[in-house]
């Protein structure tokens, strides 16, 4: 599909997104909704007693590894049916959903360690290896998603250039407090060696890069959005905001020793993957019907 045909579709009018939207997508809602009463029972409040550290705790948060590797998936497929490499959005959509499978195998990892192991909070381990791959995978598809969402063009007025400007600035000072100072109480670098210094380095970095990529594709796009499209970009752009705060809660609740599997940490988490992976599965051009 040639890239005049991806703007012409991003930017015209379609027709209602209720009315468009596959049995595929409601699927994927209904798991959510699932997944949602599950996290409700576990945590005490569907009228059962809460549980921490049980096996169901830890299903649980392989479920949230396997949401994404799916999404990814159908999101492969989709870039494909884009052109692939060939156009911005094709190179945008295998990218994201590629970020979106290591994600989920580094969650199947960290269950791993949590059923087979009794760890916990396996950190540094093999599931960060998996989880930093993510970082670049995502940077490399919000980049192209925004070659696809018309970005060039606001870059070319002088209200884009500022904005470029100073959006970086402002969340990396934001970053900095909210990542290190009040989720690692101002302290990157923990025990246990280099790898741990690597991934404490590593992970609020890729949040910062993401996060100002997501803020810069919204603000400079956002008017050039239109038609069946926007919803989709728009979700895409929300997941990284939402995976942001997630990662700032993990870090947060493990310095202050409050996290547990299946808490509220990892319904952010889940309700992060499940929009990031509904915002590539809508960008199927063959989902939202002609």
């Amino acid at each position: 599909m040639h890239e005049t045909k991806i703007l012409y579709l991003l930017m015209s009018q379609e027709r209602s997104l209720l009315q468009s939207i596959s049995p595929k997508i409601w699927a994927f809602i209904a798991v959510y909704v699932a997944i949602l009463l599950w996290w409700l029972s576990l945590n005490g409040f569907l009228f059962t007693p809460a549980q921490q550290d049980t096996l169901q705790n830890y299903v649980f948060g392989a479920i949230i590894g396997i949401l994404p590797i799916v999404g990814g998936l159908i999101g492969a497929r989709a870039g494909l049916r884009w052109g692939g490499v060939k156009s911005a959005m094709g190179k945008a959509l295998l990218f994201l959903s590629s970020g979106l499978i290591t994600w989920g195998i580094g969650t199947l990892i960290f269950a791993y360690y949590n059923i087979f192991s009794g760890v916990e909070v396996p950190f540094p381990s093999w599931a960060d290896a998996a989880y930093i791959v993510s970082w670049p995978l995502w940077m490399l598809g919000a980049v192209s998603l925004s070659k696809a969402s018309g970005v060039q063009f606001s870059l070319k007025k002088k209200n884009g250039q500022i904005f470029l400007m100073i959006i970086p600035v402002l969340v990396a000072f934001f970053s900095y407090y909210f990542q290190v100072v009040i989720a690692r109480g101002g302290v990157l670098s923990a025990s246990g060696g280099m790898g741990s210094v690597f991934f404490d380095l590593a992970y609020p970095i890729g949040d910062i890069v993401i996060l100002t990529i997501a803020v810069l594709v919204f603000g400079l796009s956002s008017k050039y959005l239109g038609g069946r499209f926007k919803i989709p970009i728009w979700l895409v752009l929300f997941g990284f905001v939402l995976n942001y705060f997630a990662d700032f809660s993990f870090a947060w609740t493990t310095t202050n020793e409050t996290f547990f599997v299946g808490g509220w940490v990892d319904l952010l988490f889940v309700t992060t993957m499940w929009v990031l992976s509904l915002g590539v599965i809508m960008l199927d051009p063959g989902t939202l019907k002609e």
